[in-house]
């Protein structure tokens, strides 16, 4: 039914990196239409109370499962802490993420190998280990989904030295791509989204300085809890069920709508 297109009511959901950013927004937006949520995150005193928190603002279901997602080890261990309590899971979010900044000449293994692997790797693993249950829940009448977390940093090259981030969350965009012409047969939709600027603990200059960033947004503004919400419970709810592999830029129009002159000394 129509008025049924975002709800998530009787759905399952994992969101990695719930704790905090955007991972909680997501998390909460998932709570408010209904579904069931886990979160994970490193921090397991943070990841506990995060999970309270949400419950008791929001209301519904939400648990708790701290993990350390730097390894495959870690994400398999994730997945089966998962499905030792849910056998089926409607929704995967992956959302833990890391950056890491450094000139040129100065960038470190292991701030490349830290930020691919947890970019790139886990988002990879952690679906396959998750791949059983979320197959369990899925049919071609109610798709399961799969929601990489990307960045508009993997679309458009800002100015920072985030080398080893730029290619993760470029390469999380094409691998979203391929993972969803294969997991579709299995009634699995992945997308993605890749957002813009939103205040947290990792865009600092979004949270802090949100009137200086939001210039450089056509829209004129920092992105909100409710819009990174409402892009993921789109995409998760029925009103998403025929978008598969496609990744939503949700920047305020950063990537696709400017002008693309500011760098020459034009003014958008």
């Amino acid at each position: 039914m129509m008025t049924d297109l975002f709800s998530l009511t009787g759905r399952t959901a994992l969101v990695t990196g719930g704790s905090r950013g955007i991972g909680r927004m997501i998390a909460r937006g998932f709570l408010a239409q209904g579904a069931r949520v886990y979160i994970a995150a490193r921090k397991a005193a943070q990841c506990d109370q995060a999970a309270a928190e949400l419950a008791k603002e929001v209301g519904g279901a939400c648990f708790s499962i701290p993990a350390d997602l730097s390894t495959v080890e870690g994400a398999q261990a994730l997945a089966a802490a998962l499905t030792a309590r849910e056998p089926k899971l409607d929704i995967l979010v992956n959302n833990a993420g890391a950056v890491w900044l450094a000139e040129f000449d100065a960038f470190p293994e292991k701030g490349w190998d830290k930020v691919m692997d947890l970019n790139l790797k886990t988002p990879f693993f952690l679906t396959q280990a998750l791949h059983p249950a979320l197959k369990a829940a899925a049919s071609r009448a109610r798709p399961a989904k799969v929601i990489n977390i990307a960045s508009i940093d993997g679309i458009f090259v800002n100015p920072l030295e985030t080398y080893s981030y730029h290619a993760s969350k470029a390469g999380l965009i094409h691998l979203t791509r391929r993972m969803a012409a294969t997991l579709i047969a299995d009634n699995i939709a992945v997308s993605a989204i890749a957002p813009g600027a939103f205040p947290s603990d990792m865009n600092i200059a979004a949270r802090d300085s949100a009137d200086q960033v939001a210039r450089r947004v056509p829209a004129g503004r920092v992105g909100s809890d409710e819009d990174m919400a409402g892009a993921a419970i789109f995409l998760a709810a029925r009103a998403g069920d025929y978008v598969v592999g496609a990744t939503l830029a949700v920047d305020g129009g950063v990537a696709y709508a400017r002008t693309g002159f500011e760098g020459a000394g034009w003014k958008a």
